[in-house]
Order: structure tokens, then C-alpha cells, then sequence
């Protein structure tokens, strides 16, 4: 039998054609856990503010892949030496940096299993195909874990200015049509460098760098914050929310098996670390659960659940008013009276349809890991003291603001 050839090309609408650079890499991508991302969309209920973000973490996991191939090409080339092993090891981590994500991605991270993040759980899904592998994740994991002693090869996979954060940039803004949001990745990547062991950018880039945290802080207010992709986030987490409170009293709710196991029981980390079978389970979940669950429950004998998922099913979303400071307690209240009313509920089951919350736009942290900027002197500064247009510090402050959701009664 002659040996599968692994060396495939596939077309990404952003880079257009991609190359597989290793066979490992193939076969980490037939695997089922990879798979799985094809079925999670990359934006949540992003498309029922914009129709086309319909693009999946399998996308996404693809282009951060490829722009890491281009990003150890250019470093290779400015005479940093990375070796073959590390060139692979440092595309393993990047293709399976979201691995662990959940359905509908970041909006239901902590309903499905709650306290658990999806980059442990990411963890625990590398462990595994370690094993399975015989070992040849060995020095992604520790790249990925930041346990190995080249630290700018984490800083490729997860800093502030990582491959991930370049393709969901330049992704999401393709899909949603927010052109607030495109970047320069190939400018971006061309200006990488390593100084001290530090990823730095040389100082020709620093106009790439500022206008990548600009478009970063007008996505996170026009897409990942819009109101509108609140409302719907907060509607499914209360859906959830509602589905675990009546699971805990052992209500028979119509699910998929996978679905089941994490509805009618409350894990932690220590219940996945201890049972490799609970990871297997977990890796059966993707989007299609929840939505075939939320579109039968609608017509559940419990009032809320199946208010909240006709909500859902036919877009009927909470309305939102979004302001600088927390709502008055007495505004919110007087609310959930009238609801509780006009609804015929409780005031904890009208706590469903009225509650306030609050978000925070933060699209650079300087207190984190920075990014550098290599001036010509061979000294490095931070973006914030090298920039030279003032917004950047301006922006770089973390904006919080409140949220109050009511129902369209």
C-alpha cells in the first residue's frame, strides 16, 4: 500500500492557499478532537447581528498555523536560530491552542462546565494526543506551557501580539464585514524580531502595531461587545443557566447523550484530570447539542425554559441599554416587577429576563506581557512609550460599562 500523501493544500479565503508543512500536522487535523472544531463556530451567536460570521475555530486554527509557518520563516531569517524540532513543536501548539474550546465558544464557557477555562481544557486535549502520538508533543506542550527556555516561542502562541490574535483579527473582521478590524498581518509578521529572548517588532512597524491595537478596540465595541451579540450570549447563558437549575431537581430534559453527562452533573478540573473518559465525552459536544436541545425545549411544560428558547429560536433577543455606570438597583427592580406581571412569574423566575451585567474593553495591557518595539539604537521600548500617536496610551486604559436586559413586553 503506498503512504498517504500529507503534504495537502487547502484554500483559505484570507491567505488563499496553505500548505500542511508537516505529516504530524496532518495527522493532528484528521483526528476527531481536531475535527470537532468544524462544528463550534468561531464567533458564537455573533451571526445574528452580522449574517456571515459563520466561520468556524477549525478556520481560525488553520490560518494561526499558517501565519506561524511565515512567522518562524521571517525570525529564521533574521539569523535567530530555530530549530526543525522547534519550527514543528511551535506550529503543534498554535493548531491546537483552541482545541478545548467548547460550543459556541467563548459564550458558554463556564455554563457547559463551569470553572473550568477552555485553555485547561485545551491542556488536558494536548496530554492526551501526546499519548496517543507516543510522545511527539512533547516540546509543543512545553512551548505551549511556557516551560520552554526559547520564551519567545510561547510568546508566538500566546502574548499580546501572538498568531492568534493576528488571524482572529484579519478573520473576523473578513466574515463580519467590519473593515475597522483588517490588519496588515503580512507587514506585522515581516517587522517580527527576537532581542533578549523577547519577540520585539522592529520600529519601521510601529505604525502596523498601532493601527492592530486601534482595529483590536473597535472590534471588541463593534463585534465581541456589540450589544446585540450580548443580549443573544446572555439569553443562551440563561438557557443553560435555567436547564442545569431544573437538571439539579432531576427534571427529564429532552438532550443528546454528551449533552446529558454535563447538564446533570457539576465537574471540575480534578473530575477530567482523574477520568480521561470525561474528556472523551466532552469532545462528542459542539453547537449542533445545544441548538437541537434549545429548539426542543421550547415547547417544555417549565414556562421559562421554553420562553427563553423561543427567544432564542426565533431571535426575539432581550432589549439592552448600555451605559458608563451601574444601573440604579431601584430602576432594575421596579423592572423585574413589571415583568414579573405582565410574564405571570416570580420575581427569581423574571430574574431570566431582567438582570444587569457589565463588560470591559481592554485592547492593550501594558501591565501584561508587552509589546516591544525594537528602536534602531538596539534598544527596546514599549508600543505605549514608542508611539508616537498620543490615542495609544488613551486606549490602551481598560473602559468598563454596564448592561440591562429586559424582554420586548
Amino acid at each position: 500500500m503506498t503512504a498517504q500523501n500529507k503534504k495537502k493544500i487547502f484554500n483559505d479565503p484570507i491567505y488563499g492557499f496553505i500548505t500542511i508543512p508537516y505529516d504530524i500536522i496532518f495527522d493532528l487535523i484528521e483526528h476527531p478532537y481536531f475535527q470537532r472544531l468544524r462544528r463550534i463556530k468561531q464567533l458564537g451567536l455573533t451571526h445574528l447581528v452580522y449574517p456571515g460570521a459563520l466561520h468556524t475555530r477549525f478556520h481560525h486554527a488553520m490560518g494561526t498555523m499558517y501565519l506561524m509557518t511565515k512567522a518562524v520563516e521571517v525570525i529564521r531569517s533574521k539569523g535567530i536560530d530555530i530549530t526543525e524540532d522547534e519550527a514543528k513543536g511551535v506550529c503543534i501548539a498554535i493548531l491546537l491552542h483552541d482545541i478545548g474550546h467548547g460550543p459556541f465558544s467563548h459564550a458558554l464557557e463556564h455554563s457547559i462546565v463551569s470553572g473550568v477555562s477552555h485553555e485547561e481544557i485545551s491542556t488536558l486535549f494536548m496530554d492526551e494526543l501526546n499519548k496517543e502520538f507516543k510522545g511527539k508533543l512533547n516540546l509543543a506542550l512545553q512551548i505551549f506551557r511556557n516551560e520552554y527556555h526559547k520564551k519567545f516561542l510561547h510568546q508566538l502562541v500566546s502574548s499580546q501580539l501572538d498568531m492568534d490574535r493576528l488571524d482572529y483579527l484579519r478573520r473576523d473582521s473578513f466574515f463580519t464585514g467590519v473593515s475597522e478590524g483588517v490588519i496588515s498581518t503580512d507587514r506585522i509578521i515581516k517587522m517580527l524580531t527576537v532581542k533578549k529572548d523577547e519577540l520585539a517588532i522592529e520600529e519601521k512597524g510601529i505604525y502596523s502595531i498601532e493601527k492592530f491595537i486601534i482595529a483590536r478596540r473597535l472590534m471588541y465595541w463593534q463585534v465581541y461587545l456589540h450589544k446585540t451579540v450580548l443580549s443573544a450570549e446572555n439569553l443562551l447563558v440563561n438557557i443553560l443557566k435555567r436547564a442545569k437549575e431544573l437538571a439539579a431537581k432531576q427534571t427529564e430534559l429532552f438532550c443528546t447523550p454528551a449533552f446529558h453527562t454535563f447538564l446533570y452533573n457539576n465537574f471540575t478540573l480534578a473530575d477530567f484530570q482523574k477520568d480521561t473518559k470525561l474528556l472523551k465525552t466532552f469532545a462528542e459536544l459542539d453547537d449542533y447539542d445545544i441548538m437541537t436541545s434549545v429548539k426542543a425545549w421550547q415547547t417544555h411544560n417549565d414556562k421559562v425554559l421554553s420562553m427563553l428558547c423561543k427567544m432564542m429560536v426565533n431571535r426575539k433577543l432581550y432589549r439592552i441599554t448600555i451605559q458608563n455606570k451601574r444601573f440604579d438597583k431601584s430602576e432594575q427592580e421596579e423592572l423585574l416587577i413589571k415583568v414579573a406581571e405582565k410574564l405571570n412569574l416570580t420575581k427569581q423566575e423574571a430574574s431570566y429576563f431582567v438582570f444587569q451585567g457589565s463588560i470591559v474593553n481592554n485592547a492593550y495591557n501594558s501591565k501584561m506581557d508587552k509589546i516591544n518595539i525594537l528602536l534602531k539604537n538596539n534598544t527596546m521600548l514599549d508600543i505605549t512609550e514608542a508611539a508616537d500617536t498620543l490615542s495609544i496610551t488613551e486606549i490602551s486604559k481598560p473602559v468598563k460599562k454596564w448592561f440591562l436586559c429586559s424582554p420586548k413586553v
